[in-house]
């Protein structure tokens, strides 16, 4: 696939930047380098590689889910300018 200068165009005004007549051409070469190494990426033989997050395997640290300072309904409500029936109450705003 050949990027032109024309569909370089488009796909600056698609991604609404502002992009110079005189800058085309060279744009439309970075666009055909970009697949370029795309077509090359679609050539590497990868039967059986397994899908990876990271160059390193890593476990993430995982923490016990435990409830550490909850049960300040009060507290959490006593600055509030409006509170009822134990809930936060805000201005309507739809009609």
């Amino acid at each position: 696939m050949s990027i032109d200068k024309d569909t370089a165009a488009r796909v600056a005004k698609l991604a609404r930047i502002k992009v110079e007549e005189e800058a085309l051409p060279a744009l439309a070469q970075e666009f055909n380098t970009i697949l370029g190494f795309i077509e090359q990426l679609n050539e590497v033989d990868v039967e059986g590689v397994e899908p990876m997050t990271s160059v390193t395997p890593q476990k993430l640290k995982r923490r016990v889910d435990e409830v550490t300072d909850g049960d300040q309904q009060d507290k959490a409500l006593s600055n509030a300018p409006d509170a009822r029936e134990g809930f936060f109450a805000v201005p309507k705003v739809v009609e």
